[in-house]
């Protein structure tokens, strides 16, 4: 059976034929009746978000175009009851169509869709329809289904028009997922689907290490990888710039600050990985990093004094904060009563409002203040916010108060004047505007007082941010000051100062070492602002909250099995 597809443009129809069926589309044209009597015949497999069509025979005799419960009648097709073949457009298509209408189409109402300049080459198409034409139509159509376009009906011109109406709102709709619900625009899967534009690839996971760990793979098994890298990480704990590690990865730096037992921890992962029994798929990089983890948590638990979890994608989602529910609060609250000091480290910065920063840490600051924490517990427990230029800690109401720069930051710090530091924000502003126009993104640019942020207008993809936030770091490069330019997953963001500088203060005042700290993170990549950590103490790096409550939970249980050890010794 014959199929004829159209795509409703906002003012008629632009015919287009195929072969088979399609159900589940926008709609499905069926070419039925006798011989001499073919009619188009519109069957709606569901709803499509708030609007949809339908179809109705008979009982026309006019062709007419119109909107808003009134009918569309494609002219000129008959069926067998003698009327024409009726599509009603409802509520929806008008919004939803906009980014499509042809360039000289007036809108006679507010809700009225009027007919094509040139009505004749659509009754043409349809009044020819035959298995023939079918083919040949189809021959400029997407090959994937969905809604086929016979771009013939339309002049060269008038599709140009279209092409370029409403600036970039096509690819808006294909980048939003609801969009593409609501509209249920098929010709977007023909290029790819949204989630194929917005998805982040590889770059969250990019590691000279990970990736020659698992390069290594194809030439040894999986223990004796790590039995060879567990004997350079030893070495490079002891000697840094001399290392195996530093010759075969250069640039590396003092990355670790413990040893790691990577062999016990592979043992233990490959209870349920089954990586060792694999012959022909090697490990890949979460697997890696997963063993990396489980390693570095054997190796700190025994001596661990500080750790720090990122925010944002670390201990609650993207743009959420801690709720009531949520599992780090308990696991926060056992690593204090462990004696363990912990503290939120995150880019968001409000200065001067304490508030704010309860707002992100609501659900945990409840719980304190339900437990009636004592305060030599509630003293465990910091945030740092701004990536490092404010310090708060919890007081005696179980509420955030700043703590003065004087007691905590370096003399460094302190002295970074507000001249370096406008000057700094001005520069990252231009190079952010440079770069957002030689991509063509519009942006928002929000500026605080120790960060300066661009915030696209629509939504983007991943590696569009990460060439900004990389365009930012080279183009700062010879600044006075330290700085963090990185990619947040949905915007990017300098901010006077890293991570680093942050920890380094944060350890003085808390009287700690790098072998005894630890950061939890998601963004280790050279754009996320976790990297700079490395440097100065050991790091978890986990994709997301369930899998820092995993090792949350693995690191409490070797806590207290140290000190049940030292107990019976």
């Amino acid at each position: 059976m014959a199929q004829m597809s159209c795509l409703v443009f906002g003012s008629g129809f632009v015919m287009g034929s195929g072969h088979g069926r399609r159900d589940g589309g926008l709609a499905r044209f069926e070419r039925v009746g006798g011989e001499g009597r073919d009619a188009v015949v519109v069957d709606v497999r569901r709803r499509v978000g708030r609007g949809g069509v339908r179809c109705e025979m008979g009982g026309v005799t006019e062709p007419v175009v119109a909107y808003g419960g009134a009918t569309l009648t494609v002219p000129g097709v008959e069926v067998e009851s003698g009327g024409n073949a009726v599509v009603v457009a409802h509520e929806g298509f008008e919004q939803l169509m906009s980014a499509a209408r042809p360039a000289g189409v007036v809108e006679e109402e507010e809700h009225a869709w009027v007919a094509m300049a040139e009505p004749v080459t659509v009754e043409k198409d349809l009044s020819n329809l035959s298995s023939s034409s079918s083919s040949s139509v189809a021959a400029g159509v997407s090959s994937n289904g969905g809604v086929m376009v016979a771009e013939d009906a339309l002049s060269a011109e008038q599709l140009k028009q279209a092409s370029a109406s409403k600036g970039g709102m096509r690819w808006n709709m294909l980048l939003s997922t609801e969009a593409l619900e609501d509209a249920h625009l098929f010709r977007a899967s023909s290029v790819t689907d949204a989630h194929v534009l917005r998805r982040k690839g590889r770059l969250k996971e990019q590691d000279g290490l990970i990736e020659f760990i698992i390069s290594m793979h194809a030439t040894h098994s999986p223990f004796q990888v790590m039995e060879k890298v567990e004997r350079w990480v030893r070495e490079h704990v002891a000697d840094p710039k001399r290392s195996t590690l530093n010759r075969l990865i250069p640039h590396m730096g003092p990355r670790f600050h413990t040893p790691l037992p990577l062999v016990r921890a592979l043992n233990e992962y490959d209870e349920f990985a089954s990586l060792s029994r694999r012959k022909y798929v090697p490990p890949n990089f979460a697997e890696v990093r997963h063993v990396l983890n489980i390693a570095q948590v054997h190796a700190i638990a025994e001596k661990l004094s500080l750790i720090t979890f990122d925010a944002d994608g670390t201990i609650y989602a993207d743009g959420h904060h801690i709720e009531g529910d949520n599992k780090m609060i308990g696991h926060i609250i056992k690593l204090m009563r462990e004696g363990i000091q912990v503290a939120i480290v995150t880019a968001a910065g409000y200065p001067g409002n304490a508030s704010k920063f309860e707002g992100r840490l609501a659900g945990l600051l409840e719980a304190f203040k339900e437990l009636q924490l004592p305060p030599h517990i509630r003293r465990l427990f910091h945030v740092m916010g701004g990536e490092c230029n404010y310090l708060l800690h919890v007081n005696s109401e179980y509420r955030l108060e700043f703590v003065p720069d004087e007691l905590w930051k370096s003399p460094d710090m302190l002295a970074w004047g507000e001249d370096e530091v406008k000057e700094l924000l001005d520069n990252a502003e231009r190079s952010l505007k440079s770069a957002a126009a030689r991509l063509r993104v519009p942006i928002d640019i929000i500026r605080k007082p120790r960060a300066v942020g661009a915030v696209p207008k629509d939504p983007t993809i991943y590696e569009v941010l990460e060439e900004m936030a990389l365009t930012v770091q080279v183009q700062l490069m010879q600044s006075g000051l330290p700085f963090c330019a990185f990619n947040g997953g949905n915007d990017v963001f300098v901010d006077v100062g890293n991570k680093s500088v942050g920890l380094r203060a944060l350890m003085k005042y808390l009287n700690t070492k790098c072998c005894e700290t630890l950061h939890v993170g998601d963004r280790f990549t050279v754009s996320g602002n976790d990297m700079a950590t490395r440097s100065q103490c050991s790091i978890l790096w986990v994709a997301n909250p369930e899998e820092t409550a995993f090792f949350a939970r693995l690191l409490l249980r070797d806590i207290r099995l140290a000190k049940l050890n030292q107990y019976i010794e």
